[in-house]
């Protein structure tokens, strides 16, 4: 499970010093639900340009301009964005490189536990845990 973010942001702060995590994929409609967890490492920096070179030209700009999380004042997003967008303005239609951020890039999250969770109107839901061991995975039925 791979996210990108602002290095600098106080998620990659946090996840810098305790690399951990835990992610939930929640389907109320259908009641199903998946929750992840395990340890957190950067991604390589040719993983983290090569996606960030597949995004949108909005969004590469937006990856300069906008100082994840922090207090800004009105019109300061549009008016970063406005300068980072002359500064790589295309030339006679062809677009232009826009290099990635040093600040910006991906975290890695290596599962260590996956839970499986299927709700029922009975409330005895099932559900069921895989914990890493070794090269493999123990399978564990859990009560709800």
């Amino acid at each position: 499970f791979v996210f990108y973010t602002n290095y600098n942001s106080r998620k990659s702060s946090e996840l810098a010093e305790n690399p951990s995590a835990a992610l939930a994929f929640h389907w109320k409609e259908v009641q199903r639900q998946v929750r992840v967890v395990g340890t957190v490492e950067k991604v390589s920096e040719e993983d983290s340009t090569a996606y960030y070179k597949s995004r949108p030209v909005g969004s590469r700009i937006g990856a300069w301009a906008s100082p994840q999380s922090q207090v800004i004042g009105e019109g300061e997003l549009q008016k970063k964005v406005e300068e980072i967008s002359a500064k790589y303005a295309s030339v006679e239609g062809k677009e232009a490189d826009i290099p990635r951020p040093e600040f910006w890039g991906g975290w890695r999250v290596v599962p260590t536990e996956v839970e499986f969770w299927a709700g029922k109107q009975s409330r005895l839901h099932d559900r069921v845990r895989y914990l890493r061991d070794g090269d493999g995975w123990k399978i564990e039925r859990l009560a709800p």
